[in-house]
């Protein structure tokens, strides 16, 4: 049993060696039997206790050492009257006052009770965490927290008033005097906090403020991080910047130990990593793990009482081993001192692979040269259990999308593409994709961009009296001509200028033409059925009683020819819009509650996870055991061919002639496809180079590279091919991928799993690829979905897409008071005034790129979102800051690999 006085020393204790004379900074041997006989002989005027090896060096500083530039200094100050009385203090290693002498101690090894740990922790679970303030003063500090903890009941109203008037008394701080000496072999005389302190050229400070105060019902505690580290006039005993504010006041009834709580907060914040840590936090979560992690590496003395120093030994082992751990060399944030230094010497440059060779074509033999000499391991790696359960889950992944873009394509061309040509397409561009591409871990797919373009395309087509599918042929061979010039010329480099600005704007833009597409859409099916009172007798007879009425068109030509066409119309049926509108919502219901079920407490987690990852087929299932139930309501149904055979094979087959089908293709169009070429390829590049970044992050562990050149041309080139053939182009897919990606990562085991690696292989793509295609002959099940439920997964695509923008927060923000905005650098660093100039100029340009898509003009979508980049630097330095800019438009370096509650894979990938 571990008993409430048991001594717990922080990760720093290791009393194994000493050094005489010099600082912490300084090391060498020293033999403990021979230093105990020179004790004997004469007391040495400065001792202090260093390890020799490198690697003990840096576990011994680990509560040592600096943070970023910036050493840590911490001042404990404790209620007595009416006064804030500083009784402690640290540089890594602690000082305590002796309030009876006035006297400092002796440095000395923070060591604290258990109690007092696990009190801090439970606290700072209940109380107030204001991270990146904007303050200059503690007064303004301490009104900030009494209004945080009043906010979350943490002190009633009458308590205001004399909480901050408490944390408002003024401040003791005994001079520096001389230090008391103690004897004993274990000590640290040479070592001074003060002396570290204002030798050290850059530090910044943390206030910890503990004591009783009666007049509160129960203890308060906040944790304050400054936005910036500010001198605080009379807060401390000398001038030094502060960045962290601790606060723990409360009735001495609460059964906490405040000097005990207050001396382990000072021990917590002198330590570097977890300094570290609440630099970097984002949540008051992240704030309660680093207490986790420090009491994991500290190290729990029993109740026991210690005969000799010779038994402490054993514990020093052990203690390397936590804090040689501890270190965790995987963490790139975790680097500091010589450790920084040597890793940056040994560590190879990372290359980049869109740097530029000025050679023609260098990029992409570049590519090729990075990418195949891992060629053999893309297949060996392959044989592993998570590919295959990758496979399983990325297949159900493709399809539905294949199905859902395949049957809103057919609708939007007049069927002239459909479910069978995407799935086609899809099935042999993503078998070819994976055995040649520089990384095949993208998942190629079509797109909500791609779709309207090919509505848009279609439209202007139609207009001029053109063939639509010998168009594309056209604009497939430009897309050919046009991705090879790029290539040539190493074109990928300017992925770079695609900032978060240009990528929230297009990203929202295809959200709210999905959600906009989903209501349209119903509104049709209301206009064609409407809710009226008498309708047509049906003759429930026949097979089908809901046959559609087929007329004869006869069109006379001026050459005297006369063309005799049958056209189908739909005759309005009773309940068909009102049960269209129900198998919508509950397809997008239950899509979106099997997707909060999936980071909800119920079930266990895998079982969980995997339910949630096959929310959308499942609701897709639901919607169609609904429709078979309800026999006497008509509703549409997804328009599916026999086996592989084309969606209209009446105005079409699989080889398109590009001189024309029906009748001849103007010359003049053949050159202007490379307008819309053009357009294709900018919607593919920008999709497809950013999916490859958000893959490739460095985070992700991935070593066999990427490749930015190679993959874009064989997309594009294979899209063009593909024309030829009536398939649609495809990209890469954004949420896919990232998916995929997710699938395949390995973590390391523990209480805190890591990335260890991804399983960066070839063959789960191609058989998700060969699987999708194989599932065309499926078309008995696939003619029963009905189109209303696919409409609800795209509903769905673009409300939950719209969750992970900063732009859609941002938005939001506009009708939040400021006092509930996020502690986020866009939110925290910049005027309220000035971010929400910044959204509306977002606004703005979505405004403008709505009108444009919706006027005859929509072609030239892709044109104007591209002006964007540029508006984008012209606004940087003339209408905000860098810093501004900096703070709103950065782009989030920080990962999720493993889903935490309230977060998946659409926060990273907002692209539909």
């Amino acid at each position: 049993m571990v008993g409430p006085c048991d001594i717990v020393p922080s990760p720093g204790f290791s009393p194994s060696k000493r050094v005489e004379g010099r600082p912490p900074s300084y090391s060498s041997s020293y033999d403990l039997e021979k230093s105990g006989q020179e004790n004997e002989s004469e007391q040495p005027a400065l001792k202090s206790f260093i390890p020799t090896d490198s690697d003990v060096y840096l576990n011994l500083n680990t509560n040592a050492n600096t943070r970023g530039d910036a050493q840590a200094y911490v001042e404990l100050n404790e209620l007595q009257g009416s006064t804030w009385q500083e009784t402690g203090r640290w540089v890594g290693y602690e000082e305590n006052l002796d309030t009876a002498t006035g006297k400092w101690g002796p440095s000395h090894i923070p060591y604290l009770s258990f109690k007092s740990l696990i009190q801090l922790r439970k606290t700072m679970s209940s109380g107030a965490v204001i991270l990146d303030l904007n303050a200059s003063s503690l007064s303004a500090v301490a009104e900030k927290v009494v209004d945080k903890l009043l906010g979350k009941n943490e002190i009633r109203a009458i308590d205001r008033e004399t909480l901050l008037r408490a944390l408002l008394q003024r401040r003791s701080q005994f001079e520096r005097s001389e230090i008391q000496i103690s004897s004993g072999d274990i000590e640290m005389q040479t070592f001074s906090v003060t002396k570290q302190r204002d030798a050290s050229e850059s530090v910044e400070a943390s206030i910890v403020l503990s004591g009783v105060l009666d007049s509160l019902e129960k203890p308060a505690v906040a944790f304050v991080r400054l936005s910036d580290s500010v001198v605080m006039e009379s807060a401390l005993e000398a001038p030094v910047p502060v960045r962290f504010v601790f606060i723990l006041v409360g009735p001495s009834h609460s059964g906490l130990d405040y000097h005990e709580t207050g001396r382990a907060m000072g021990a917590l914040m002198a330590d570097w990593v977890f300094s570290l840590e609440a630099f970097l936090a984002q949540t008051d979560k992240e704030l309660t793990n680093a207490i986790a992690d420090f009491m994991d590496c500290s190290i729990v003395i029993p109740p026991t009482e210690i005969q000799d120093q010779a038994m402490l030994v054993p514990i020093i082992d052990f203690q390397k081993k936590l804090l040689r751990d501890r270190l965790r060399p995987i963490d790139t944030r975790i680097a500091f001192g010589d450790r920084a230094k040597v890793e940056a010497v040994n560590e190879e440059p990372r290359e980049d692979p869109l740097a530029r060779t000025g050679i023609p074509f260098g990029g992409m033999v570049k590519d090729i040269k990075r990418r195949y000499r891992h060629y053999i391991s893309d297949f060996t790696d392959a044989l592993n259990p998570q590919v295959l359960a990758a496979v399983i889950f990325i297949y159900f992944a493709a399809l539905s999308p294949a199905i859902t873009f395949g049957g809103l394509l057919a609708d939007k061309t007049d069927q002239m593409m459909g479910v069978s040509e995407l799935m086609v397409s899809t099935c042999i561009q993503g078998v070819i994709f994976c055995f040649i591409a520089a990384q095949p871990v993208l998942v190629i797919g079509f797109s909500g961009p791609l779709l309207v373009f090919e509505e848009a395309f279609f439209v202007f087509c139609k207009s001029q009296g053109m063939e639509y599918i010998v168009g594309r042929t056209w604009v497939g061979i430009w897309l050919i001509v046009i991705v090879v010039i790029i290539v040539a010329v190493e074109g990928s480099f300017l992925v770079r200028f695609i900032s978060r600005f240009t990528q929230e704007i297009f990203s929202i833009l295809i959200s709210l033409i999905f959600i906009y597409e989903t209501f349209s859409k119903l509104g049709k099916i209301f206009k064609a059925h409407p809710l009226i009172l008498n309708y047509d007798h049906l003759n429930d007879t026949i097979d089908n009683p809901f046959h559609p009425v087929v007329k004869e068109h006869v069109e006379i030509h001026s050459d005297g020819n006369v063309t005799v066409r049958e056209l189908e119309f739909e005759r309005p049926y009773p309940n068909t819009a009102l049960l269209s509108m129900c198998l919508m919502f509950g397809c997008f219901f239950v899509a979106y509650f099997l997707r909060m079920f999936k980071n909800g407490h119920f079930l266990p987690g895998p079982i969980r996870r995997l339910i949630g990852d096959f929310g959308v087929p499942i609701a897709i299932f639901i919607m169609i055991a609904v429709d078979i139930h309800i026999e006497d309501a008509y509703t549409q149904k997804l328009l599916v061919p026999k086996g592989i055979e084309v969606t209209n094979p009446k105005e079409r087959g699989w080889l398109i002639n590009p001189m024309g089908e029906k009748k001849p293709f103007p010359v003049w169009m053949m050159a202007a496809s490379a307008v819309p070429a053009l357009l294709v390829f900018i919607l593919i590049f920008l999709e497809s180079q950013i999916t490859t970044l958000i893959v490739s992050k460095p985070e992700r562990k991935m070593v066999k590279g990427s490749g930015f050149h190679l993959d874009l041309l064989i997309l594009v080139t294979m899209g063009g091919i593909c024309s030829l053939f009536g398939m649609p182009w495809l990209s890469a897919a954004t949420v896919r991928s990232v998916t995929h990606a997710n699938a395949l990562t390995v973590m390391t085991k523990g209480p805190k799993p890591e990335i260890e690696k991804v399983l960066e292989q070839r063959i789960s793509g191609m058989l998700v690829a060969i699987m999708v295609g194989v599932s065309i002959f499926m078309e008995p099940l696939l003619k029963m979905i009905p189109m209303t439920a696919l409409f609800g997964i795209f509903l769905y695509m673009g409300i939950t897409s719209l969750s992970g923008i900063q732009m859609w927060d941002r938005i939001l923000l506009l009708i939040v008071p400021k006092k509930y905005h996020p502690q986020n650098a866009y939110a925290t660093r910049v005027k309220t005034l000035r971010m929400h100039l910044f959204t509306m100029i977002q606004i703005l340009c979505l405004g403008v790129l709505w009108m444009v898509k919706m006027s005859s003009f929509s072609l030239a979508l892709p044109f104007v979102l591209i002006l964007t980049i540029p508006l984008r630097m012209a606004m940087t330095g003339t209408l905000f800051t860098p810093l501004e800019m900096k703070c709103l438009d950065a782009d989030d370096a920080k990962v999720k690999f493993e889903e935490e509650p309230g977060e998946d894979m659409y926060h990273e990938s907002p692209l539909p």
